[in-house]
């Protein structure tokens, strides 16, 4: 990949951020969870953004969760007792500019299955 074509690529998923990010709002009952994947690894945290705070945080490289399906749906189940700890139930889900499908999709499709609703 060149280095034109990369940067237009990040340029891209920030442009998607930034429309997705403008529509969706968490607070303390309903937080938003954001998503954020590397190459290797998989996290997440959960926002109450009228206080400006994290919640909870999943850590991807502390649990070994790569960024891969079966990573994140470990991840995803991880992170479901973490919220349901903090006695979270619903969430507002941000893809936070990547595709809902893959790594992203099955974090999603994880916590659902544990009694998140999104």
């Amino acid at each position: 990949m060149t280095e034109k074509s990369l940067k237009q690529k990040i340029a891209a998923r920030f442009q998607r951020k930034a429309r997705i990010r403008a529509k969706l709002s968490g607070d303390a009952i309903k937080p938003r969870v954001s998503v954020f994947r590397s190459n290797r690894y998989i996290y997440a945290q959960a926002i109450d953004d009228t206080k400006g705070i994290t919640l909870a945080s999943f850590n991807g490289k502390s649990h070994n969760a790569r960024s891969n399906k079966e990573g994140a749906a470990n991840a995803g189940k991880i992170f479901a007792a973490l919220l349901k700890e903090k006695k979270i139930e619903e969430i507002v889900f941000d893809r936070n500019g990547y595709l809902y499908h893959g790594v992203v999709a099955a974090f999603a499709d994880a916590l659902r299955e544990n009694a998140i609703k999104l």
